[in-house]
């Protein structure tokens, strides 16, 4: 998977847990459960709850999100044409480089990646609308690509800035691999989160893990998002970010608007069951957050979680000089597991038993 800020790697284990407790306490049968994530990422958590044998719609605003989710959630391993895959990987792999906007943009331009693995990025996202047979293998091979490029890159995890010196992956030959596919069903959604929610049918299960405060994922990985589009937007600043960056904003960005935006999901999203995460960095506080699940779905939980906060946070804050310019702030972010709904304090007891 790619490097991502508020990746809930360390958390999936525990969200999955909580959802097959609350599967038990209903009664529901393994492969007749419907859930939703509806802020899916990289997939994380929608591909341990698909693992676990639910049904998963993966929604993310992103194009990037809704390539990932169409690779990890819709493609159902078994159905797959592998071999023809990978024989496409192959060809892909053997192609040689060209310049074209990622090596202009991302690494003469800036250095998020040496010019040889820039010239083969191109290369490989030009032929991928050429080789690819339909959707789902087009979003295979994208999602090869941007593994393969994330491998290769000079960032600590954000492409807001890129490292004074090349990291030593960024020397390593960009390669092609076929992503681990997941057996099962699900299905891949790229909307509004709010707009989705008042749309979907009911689900058993909703994970809701918005974005926590200012920083907007559309800026924090606008490579990946021209990469899938395959735009060749105007760019600007150190960072090279797309033009639309300076407009492209959710209201979970803004301390003004994401309160009335998370309470209206909550109070819409139609789920007999709510899983929500938040850190302690973002803009709400606990006892808001309790009593809005209590008012929307009656039992409230909450499983407290810390770990460390991402790399660039861990290294401080650097001008484009190099110059150390601030301070380390917390070194671990302090997170919690909200479940609401029918049997969620039992849920709580449950886990606290074993």
């Amino acid at each position: 998977m790619i490097k991502y800020i508020g990746s809930k790697r360390t958390l999936v284990t525990r969200i999955v847990a909580v959802a097959d407790a609350l599967r038990a306490r209903t009664g529901a049968t393994k492969h007749a459960t419907t859930a939703c994530d509806l802020f899916s990422g990289t997939t994380r958590v929608a591909q341990g709850l698909k693992q676990a044998g639910y049904f998963v719609t993966a929604n993310d605003l992103a194009t990037y999100g809704e390539v990932l989710a169409t690779t990890y959630i819709e493609a159902d391993a078994k159905r797959v044409r592998k071999r023809v895959l990978a024989e496409k990987i192959a060809r892909l792999n053997a192609l040689p480089g060209h310049d074209g906007y990622v090596t202009r943009t991302f690494c003469e331009q800036s250095r998020y990646f040496q010019p040889a693995n820039g010239r083969r990025i191109d290369a490989i996202r030009d032929a991928i609308e050429e080789v690819a047979d339909g959707r789902v293998e087009r979003a295979v091979l994208l999602t090869s690509l941007m593994e393969a490029a994330d491998r290769v890159d000079s960032t600590t995890g954000l492409q807001m800035a890129y490292l004074k010196q090349w990291a030593p992956r960024s020397f390593n030959p960009l390669t092609l691999r076929m992503p681990e596919l997941n057996a099962g069903r699900g299905r891949a959604v790229r909307q509004d989160a709010n707009t989705l929610a008042s749309q979907m049918d009911e689900v058993d299960i909703a994970y809701l893990d918005p974005p926590y405060n200012q920083h907007s994922y559309h800026a924090n990985y606008h490579i990946w998002e021209t990469l899938v589009r395959h735009d060749a937007p105007e760019a600007y600043g150190i960072a090279r970010k797309r033009e639309d960056c300076r407009t492209v904003k959710s209201p979970f960005n803004s301390r003004v608007k994401a309160w009335g935006a998370f309470s209206s999901l909550v109070r819409t999203v139609p789920a007999k069951h709510l899983i929500v995460s938040f850190s302690d960095e973002g803009f709400f506080a606990f006892e808001d957050i309790v009593s809005l699940l209590e008012d929307s779905h009656g039992e409230v939980a909450a499983i407290p979680v810390s770990h460390k906060r991402y790399v660039g946070a861990r290294i401080g804050i650097y001008n484009p000089r190099g110059e150390k310019v601030g301070k380390v702030g917390k070194l671990r972010n302090n997170e919690f597991i909200f479940v609401a709904g029918k049997g969620a304090r039992g849920v709580l007891r449950d886990m606290q038993a074993e």
